[in-house]
């Protein structure tokens, strides 16, 4: 992350020294601004995030109390422990890992940043070289950069929300790139491990994996047959999700003769305490985009690339919002909201539905590697920056050519 920090910050600076002697737009006042707005937006964001943090990590201990991340992580060992060989057998980081996948697969993106920041905290505790980013810690950003979607519910609520006729037609395609993005940050992950110092860690060897695969497929199975009604009734289904998370995680406790209240409270707390601990690089990362955004960096370099990447059907405005998500989930939802009012572009055209179908299937990369990795104490990052940037790649080059084809 110092060199993401310094080359953001360095890049900022230069664009509005040229600004400012050249009489052009932006300037250093522009860029004094952004540094104090970046580092003022930290805190309230983080204030933000702790309630969050609280019930959704309190949630996680009473699961985890009752036995249901263990029974989870056992019922995933198989393919898991192929991914990730330096995890023990059983360990709570794999449950972890799960329940932020489902999240994620759900659309519930502010659940699935307490079950992510628990799980690198579980990859740390295993972790042989302490402020280094293991392969699993790597693999497992891997996989939540790419995030697959099952239901990209922002995105269907402001479809809805600006009168389209389908609101749910990016479900598909949102489903289809995120698929592409897994395999592609896997295979980056695990091509990449060799050419940043490895973790020296020795990996459990595979044969050791006793467990039978046919309850992994099964689960994949009853997965992938909860896909058709999840497309055709999104909509309906999704203001179920939240509330039936809750309920049903208290519930289970309860028949788990779990001490619900004091064990939620006792979650809670270290929910607390991590969103205070990442204050500090929140702040570094949201200055050092603020000034990359207000210096007109930004612009600078995607100009002269949508002139190159127009004619292989990604337009400008595809690019910038492809740009705009790596840096910030807030910014580039505004933009997608003020894009698909635009009545050149419309809700339910071809680049509307491009544009939702890019916000839903690329993540903030920059603000993810700050959270999940500053939660933990991580400084060298390795590879991980390079394998979300790849995988928000892939995601885009594939939102292009689905929504190609289904337009």
């Amino acid at each position: 992350m110092n060199i993401v920090f310094l080359v953001l910050v360095l890049s900022a600076f230069l664009a509005s020294a040229v600004a400012q002697l050249t009489g052009g737009g932006g300037g250093m006042e522009a860029l004094s601004a952004a540094v104090i707005d970046g580092a003022a937006a930290a805190v309230p964001l983080v204030l933000g995030l702790v309630g969050v943090m609280a019930l959704f990590l309190g949630l996680m201990k009473v699961a985890e109390e009752g036995g249901l991340l263990h029974a989870v992580a056992r019922l995933l060992e198989p393919p898991l422990a192929r991914l990730f060989p330096e995890i023990p057998a059983g360990h709570p980081a794999m449950g972890a890992m799960v329940m932020n996948t489902a999240a994620n697969l759900l659309g519930l993106g502010n659940a699935a940043t307490p079950f992510g920041i628990r799980a690198m905290e579980h990859l740390e505790a295993l972790n042989p070289r302490k402020g280094t980013a293991s392969n699993a810690q790597v693999l497992f950003l891997a996989v939540n950069t790419a995030g697959v979607t099952l239901l990209p519910t922002n995105v269907i609520a402001l479809r809805a929300a600006l009168g389209s006729a389908e609101p749910t037609a990016v479900v598909a395609p949102t489903l289809i790139a995120t698929l592409v993005a897994l395999v592609v940050a896997v295979i980056a992950a695990k091509a990449l491990e060799g050419l940043w110092s490895p973790a020296a860690v020795a990996p459990a060897p595979i044969s050791a994996v006793k467990a039978p695969l046919w309850p992994s497929l099964l689960a994949l199975g009853l997965l992938l047959a909860s896909l058709p009604p999840l497309i055709l009734h999104g909509r309906a289904i999704g203001p179920w999700i939240m509330p039936g998370l809750v309920a049903g995680l208290l519930l289970y406790g309860a028949i788990r003769k779990v001490r619900i209240y004091e064990c939620f409270v006792d979650g809670a707390k270290e929910g607390f305490a991590v969103a205070v601990r990442i204050i500090p690089y929140l702040v570094a990362i949201l200055v050092a985009i603020g000034m990359f955004r207000a210096s007109g960096a930004m612009d600078m370099v995607l100009g002269p690339l949508a002139r190159l990447t127009g004619p292989l059907g990604i337009p400008a405005e595809a690019l910038t919002m492809a740009v705009m998500r790596t840096l910030s989930g807030s910014g580039s939802y505004g933009l997608l909201a003020a894009q698909l009012k635009d009545p050149a572009i419309g809700v339910d055209g071809y680049l509307g539905t491009l544009l939702g179908t890019i916000y839903g299937s690329t993540e903030t990369t920059f603000y993810v590697l700050a959270v999940y990795f500053g939660a933990v104490q991580v400084r060298r990052i390795r590879h991980a920056l390079a394998v979300g940037l790849l995988a928000d790649a892939a995601a885009l080059i594939a939102a292009v050519v689905v929504c190609r084809m289904m337009s």
